[in-house]
């Protein structure tokens, strides 16, 4: 099952909840019992050293291989 992550809009408390798909948009008390809760958008973890600037990968593909104008 999925975990997806909540935010209480009472408390400012953020939690998370272990649920089947279809129940994800279902509300969700927070911990502390208060019902006025919002989900949170999932986020996308990324590689590399902080400080690094991402690079993009080299050679190949449509853009990389000039291709493209």
């Amino acid at each position: 099952m999925p975990i997806y992550a909540y935010r209480c809009r009472e408390c400012t408390q953020t939690f998370e909840l272990r649920r089947p798909m279809n129940e994800s948009s279902s509300p969700a008390a927070c911990p502390d019992g208060h019902a006025d809760t919002v989900k949170l958008l999932p986020t996308v973890g990324l590689t590399g050293s902080v400080g690094e600037p991402a690079q993009a990968p080299a050679g190949g593909g449509c853009c990389g291989g000039g291709c493209c104008g």
